[in-house]
């Protein structure tokens, strides 16, 4: 259990003190910025546990699987709390699910079959922006609001784009089916 990996395990941890400081406050008054602090900073450990993991050579089997699993349930946590609020879309959340769902049943079908698939650049793009989309959704400010419409739709958009590219690029993975 290397660093980059206690990284990833941390950002799941924090998943849980996030939704209740969320939804305790209904994503207002001070419940709200200590959700956004907690968020913000699972959020880092993402972009963190990927550099030094890089860096230091610490790539690991766990880490493929698990950082992008950690994301997931991060930004699906956040998502259908943001729903419950009534900030985000149903279908936008249903959209951002599924794919999260598709793309885990290939890298399960995949790992069956001894292939680790490590996370694509249109995932890790998808991911950075789902994660500002939160941010702003959370910050919940009117001046903000066509800023915060538009990071929506766009994440919304690269959810779709990343995943036709890796169905794409992994569709060996489908016929690896017997």
């Amino acid at each position: 259990m290397n660093l980059p990996n206690k990284l990833t395990v941390l950002r799941m941890v924090l998943i849980v003190p996030f939704v209740i400081a969320l939804l305790a406050g209904r994503g207002e008054g001070s419940a709200r910025w200590i959700a956004l602090a907690i968020f913000i900073i699972a959020s880092l450990t993402d972009m963190l546990d990927g550099q030094i993991a890089r860096k230091y050579n610490l790539i690991t089997d766990f880490g493929k699987f698990m950082d992008p699993l950690a994301d997931k349930l991060l930004v699906c946590s956040a998502l259908i709390c943001l729903v419950d609020l009534k900030r985000l879309p149903t279908w936008i959340c249903i959209v951002i699910i599924a794919r999260e769902f598709v793309i885990s049943g290939f890298r399960l079908v995949a790992s069956d079959n001894g292939i680790v698939i490590a996370a694509s650049m249109w995932g890790k793009v998808k991911t950075v922006t789902q994660m500002a989309m939160v941010i702003l959704m959370l910050v919940n400010l009117p001046q903000l609001k066509s800023l915060t419409t538009l990071v929506m739709y766009l994440a919304c958009a690269l959810t779709i784009i990343s995943l036709v590219d890796y169905i794409v690029k992994n569709r060996q993975v489908i016929s690896m089916q017997k």
